[in-house]
């Protein structure tokens, strides 16, 4: 194992790095004083967090009622998902614990997160994925990090199983959502959209796979709530995909199946934490389709100029479910939409870039129109 720390790692020890030219700064600089941080604790940065809470109006409308709908675009993190926000914590706490290496199970983000966050700590990773059940854009990450990445037969689950055995060598760190200093650096997010909107919103719809973020985000929520930095608590309403959904389900899939790879977990490992936080804040967990969740996806590009990767695109698909029922005179069991008043926030988070799975695009019939390359050809093609 490498035993070299960065010189960006090293000169950041005991003192918050410099903000970037444009004055961003990282979510352990920006929400320090709520963070398990000290004088001692290196930060690990590129500069994450601060990303756009964007007001959705084609899909407020859909809503209606003079409700607004936010879109928490997380995929405009370094490397492209609310990943992020929970590796800076993590590796900034693996390197003030002597650790020489990090590893994590990955569906793709985490793994592009902890390689490109390692790099920048001067550490090695190692990563273990499910073969073949990856997506390309999300691997090239890891790769180019210089990542040791680990393709094995199994799904994500059995790579966590593994993860947890090896991760116990005295000079290596376990990154997944399991280390709790990552849901303390994602619980970042709920403090930005209160301090942008003023107070929580009244829901927060959120995909769910290995249910890490729909705790930090409860966390974060109720953390702010009893400094008195908001009035109120959101429903969280969080979204599985109907082939990989244990917790709706309440029981183990032992070979879930979806379109959306970052939410294709059988057994997560925060279920009873992202429980505890659908009961307490009067949520629910339910299901969308993979048709549900490309056709989101779509239509979020398409209507909102926001492109994400399908797990993503969850809440979108379950935000649209609860208004077609609404629409047709039913509701969705446990659906928020019934106790929302007139002029409710709703914020729906996005949690990966769409370019990190182009290939679900590309695949689903979508292709560029041919024509010769003159002007009267390129007209005639367009039917103008």
């Amino acid at each position: 194992m490498t035993t070299s720390t960065s010189t960006s790692a090293a000169s950041d020890r005991g003192s918050a790095p410099a903000p970037t030219a444009s004055g961003r700064v990282g979510v352990i600089q920006r929400y320090r004083e709520f963070l398990p941080v000290t004088d001692a604790t290196p930060v690990i940065s590129l500069a994450e967090g601060s990303t756009p809470l964007i007001h959705a109006a084609a899909l407020s409308r859909l809503v209606g009622r003079d409700c607004r709908v936010y879109v928490k675009f997380e995929g405009l993190n370094p490397t492209g998902s609310f990943k992020d926000r929970g590796m800076t914590m993590a590796l900034s706490k693996a390197v003030e614990s002597g650790a020489r290496a990090v590893i994590c199970a990955s569906t793709g983000n985490t793994s592009a997160a902890a390689a490109a966050y390692a790099a920048r700590a001067g550490i090695e990773c190692v990563v273990l994925l499910p073969a073949g059940k990856i997506a390309l854009g999300k691997l090239a990450q890891a790769l180019v990090h210089g990542a040791r990445v680990v393709a094995i037969d199994g799904n994500f689950d059995d790579a966590l199983r593994l993860v947890r055995e090896l991760g116990q060598r005295p000079d290596c760190a376990i990154v997944n959502s399991i280390n709790p200093y990552r849901i303390e650096g994602q619980k970042t997010a709920a403090f930005e959209i209160i301090e942008e909107l003023g107070d929580a919103p009244d829901a927060h719809f959120i995909p769910v796979g290995n249910a890490g973020n729909i705790t930090a985000y409860w966390k974060g929520y109720r953390e702010f709530h009893a400094l008195g930095r908001s009035r109120t608590l959101p429903r969280m309403t969080g979204f599985q995909a109907a082939g990989s959904a244990p917790i709706y389900h309440g029981e183990v899939v032992t070979a879930p199946d979806t379109v959306a790879t970052a939410i294709r977990i059988g057994n997560p490992a925060s279920w009873r934490e992202a429980g505890q936080a659908v009961h307490d804040s009067g949520g629910v967990i339910d299901i969308v389709t993979d048709e549900q969740i490309l056709a989101a996806q779509r239509w979020l590009a398409s209507h909102e100029g926001v492109f994400v990767e399908p797990a993503s695109a969850a809440p979108i698909a379950g935000l649209m479910k609860c208004i077609e029922a609404a629409g047709a005179g039913r509701f969705c069991k446990g659906c928020p939409l019934p106790q929302l008043a007139e002029g409710s926030t709703i914020v729906c988070t996005v949690t990966g870039h769409g370019l990190k799975d182009a290939d679900v695009i590309l695949k689903g019939g979508f292709e560029p129109l041919q024509a010769p390359a003159a002007a009267a050809a390129v007209a005639e093609r367009l039917g103008w």
